[in-house]
């Protein structure tokens, strides 16, 4: 990360239309069709526990974390995470993870959710949820639900369908 200059600031309502076109060219539009927007499309993602990475004023990455209830139990679910491809391997989507993960945590969120590569995201802290244990709307493979305890055993007795939290629906 030497070789860059990075800042990670949390997302403002300002952000908006530059993390958009940053999504779009990294995802795409088949991006909507994914179990995770099914989510997004009742409730906004949360500016304080959402990052951009600038170098100098070149947004060059974006990660957001919106409000869910896994069964009854109030959580987050982190995503999407892009980085511009010509920045990829600099670790600035580790760092976003890091700050996203660790701001969670000391407002007092216990667990975070995502669905993606478990060899990527298992170097903060995300393991596999037990096949069986969640179910979320729309097409999923499960075996790339993911969950982060941010509090030790956060995660135990929890079961159900991941759900937009409604107290933060739009």
């Amino acid at each position: 990360m030497s070789d860059l200059s990075l800042t990670i600031l949390a997302e403002t309502a300002n952000d908006a239309q530059a993390v958009e076109r940053l999504l779009e060219r990294t995802f795409g539009p088949g991006r909507f069709v994914l179990s995770a927007y099914r989510i997004r499309e009742h409730v906004d993602h949360l500016l304080d526990l959402s990052f951009t990475a600038w170098i100098g004023t070149l947004l060059v990455g974006s990660v957001r974390q919106l409000p869910i209830t896994v069964g009854n139990v109030k959580a987050l679910l982190l995503g999407p995470l892009t980085v511009e491809p010509p920045f990829r391997k600099h670790g600035v989507g580790r760092l976003l993870l890091e700050r996203a993960l660790r701001d969670a945590k000391a407002k007092g969120h216990r667990l975070v959710l995502l669905v993606g590569d478990e060899a990527y995201y298992s170097r903060v802290g995300f393991r596999p949820v037990p096949r069986g244990r969640a179910t979320m709307p729309g097409p999923v493979d499960y075996s790339r639900l993911l969950v982060a305890e941010l509090v030790d055993g956060a995660f135990e007795g929890v079961s159900g369908a991941i759900r937009p939290d409604w107290d933060f629906a739009k």
